[in-house]
């Protein structure tokens, strides 16, 4: 077997670990591998709506799905995943949203010291260069990963945000500063027509340093130990078996469905149930693969004559997609230039709320499955409670690292989750049926004005919604029993191993989790490079 050995491991290449892999080689003296068990890139990556051709492809997806359940009506949901150098960094709708403050302070709150807004700003503030207009507290123009404004501009969104003003919700031009109350053109991801992953942004410009190693379809198998100390893993790669040593520590930055995953084959959980999918427990740790969360998001949709010429059912039809084309080609804008929702609204569904409670976001064309355009003319709109308190687990079912684990999402399990989503559908239809879009906004086609009751609009829900693709808190930090790492993000009972990304999350963050998973790696960086 082919053994090598380095003084720190990364074990996956996404969102936090591409991060990591950059931050750490900058010391020359620091030998680095980063393991990605996908591939290096695929051509789709970096063309923004790629996305949409990239959720159901194999190739650069990993297609995981849950178990059904009652809150998703018995179905099977799709968990698409990132099978690429920079994780789902590289198939995501590049929506770049940090969060409130009071996310990081709950954090903080419990017992999570260091984890405070207060402190985490200037890691988001040092991580981004910005490009818009903001404030110099809450924003970066120096970082590595390049956010812009949204590009988009036309008649159907300043009739959204006259619309949602006449609701009572008032425009925003920056919901990453101070507040994020409001509505407002979607912060991205991309610059210059181009997708910034953290493989564009992290790797990329790293790739030449001889010191950091990046293996690309390197599947981990398990972890290794000398007492309770891990030392380094066995891998695959093309088929052969590898063993690395980690001189210094082993950092698992495989996202929140594989880094409990692997801790788990690796023998680290709860016995009962290690033992059930024939894994010989090693270290007992009942949090792994609990406190899974994530955004549940049904998909309300509205019809817009098409005589209007106005969505992208209409401007992307017939010979109007080359225009697409060869727009983008010439400017970067366009239907090839769009993020996932490139405008959204951060609301409060009731009074007395300090802060938002819900988001809604609106896709300009009507999404048939996998944001497919559909041949009708309208409007999607997006919406979900921001911080939900349903939580279910993600475990092994078998001792083979290439045997998907069981996702279970316990979807609308918490009364909380029930009312926000319900009271975030009525808002919505409110807006869709504001006066700014009165000549705009056509029947509503789903799930229909005849589905008014709240158990009728729940039922919906169950049968029809779907993830916002932010599974989190699989390897929650904190200090209470069902912890999995400390708040150094050492796991708790071993030593030389920690977890960064999203799984390490005690609670949703109030938006999309890609910007809160770069932070993460930063600050990992910063405190392993502070251990060393």
């Amino acid at each position: 077997m082919e053994r090598s050995e380095f003084d720190y491991i990364i074990v996956g290449a996404g969102s936090a670990g591409a991060v990591l892999a950059n931050r750490l080689s900058a010391d020359p003296r620091h030998r680095v591998l980063l393991l990605e068990a996908g591939r290096p890139s695929h051509p789709w990556s970096r063309v923004p709506v790629g996305f949409a051709r990239l959720i159901e492809n194999p190739a650069a997806n990993w297609l995981y799905s849950s178990e059904p359940d009652a809150g998703s009506g018995g179905r099977r949901i799709p968990v698409p995943r990132g099978k690429l150098l920079g994780g789902s960094s590289s198939i995501n709708g590049m929506v770049f949203v940090r969060g409130q403050s009071q996310d990081y302070d709950t954090w903080a709150q419990l017992g999570n010291r260091g984890w405070s807004y207060r402190e985490v700003l200037p890691i988001f503030r040092d991580m981004e260069s910005y490009q818009g207009e903001g404030d110099p507290e809450y924003r970066g123009r120096e970082g590595p990963l390049k956010v812009s404004e949204n590009n988009e501009t036309g008649p159907l969104y300043d009739a959204l945000i006259r619309a949602a003003g006449e609701t009572g919700i008032a425009f925003t031009r920056d919901y990453n500063a101070a507040a994020q109350d409001g509505i407002g053109m979607t912060q991205t991801t991309i610059r210059a027509g181009r997708r910034m992953s953290t493989a564009v942004c992290y790797l990329d410009p790293v790739r030449h340093r001889p010191n950091l190693t990046i293996e690309a379809g390197a599947l981990a198998e398990t972890l290794l130990f000398e007492g309770s100390r891990c030392i380094g893993l066995r891998y695959r790669r093309q088929g052969q078996p590898r063993e690395a040593r980690a001189g210094r520590e082993v950092i698992l930055s495989a996202g929140a469905i594989n880094s409990p995953q692997l801790l788990e084959l690796s023998g680290i959980g709860r016995p009962d149930l290690l033992a059930a999918a024939g894994i010989a427990p090693r270290h007992p740790l009942p949090g792994v693969g609990e406190n899974l969360r994530d955004h549940y998001a049904p998909r309300m949709k509205w019809e817009v004559p098409g005589a209007l010429g106005l969505t992208y059912n209409d401007k992307a039809r017939g010979l109007g997609l080359v225009w697409q084309a060869l727009r983008y080609g010439l400017t970067g804008k366009g239907l090839l230039g769009l993020p996932a929702s490139p405008i959204r609204a951060y609301v409060r569904t009731r009074p007395g709320l300090e802060a938002p409670d819900a988001g809604i976001s609106w896709v300009p064309f009507l999404i048939d499955p996998n944001f497919k355009l559909a041949k009708r003319s309208g409007v999607t709109a997006i919406m979900h409670i921001l911080r939900s308190e349903s939580t279910g687990s993600i475990h092994v079912t078998a001792p083979d690292p290439g045997t998907p684990p069981a996702i279970r999402f316990n979807f609308l399990s918490a009364a909380l989750d029930r009312e926000v989503t319900l009271a975030a559908m009525r808002l919505t239809r409110r807006i869709m049926a504001a006066p700014a879009l009165s000549a705009i906004a056509g029947p509503e086609l789903a799930p229909g004005a005849a589905v008014d009751s709240d158990d009728a609009l729940l039922d919906w829900v169950r049968a029809n919604a779907e993830t916002a693709y932010h599974p989190v808190g699989t390897c929650k930090m904190g200090t209470d029993p069902m912890a999995v790492v400390d708040p150094e993000l050492r796991v708790r009972g071993l030593s030389g191993l920690r977890v960064a990304d999203a799984s390490i999350m005690p609670t949703l963050t109030s938006g999309n989790t890609n910007a809160p998973s770069i932070m993460i790696g930063e600050k990992a960086a910063r405190m392993v490079l502070a251990a060393a």
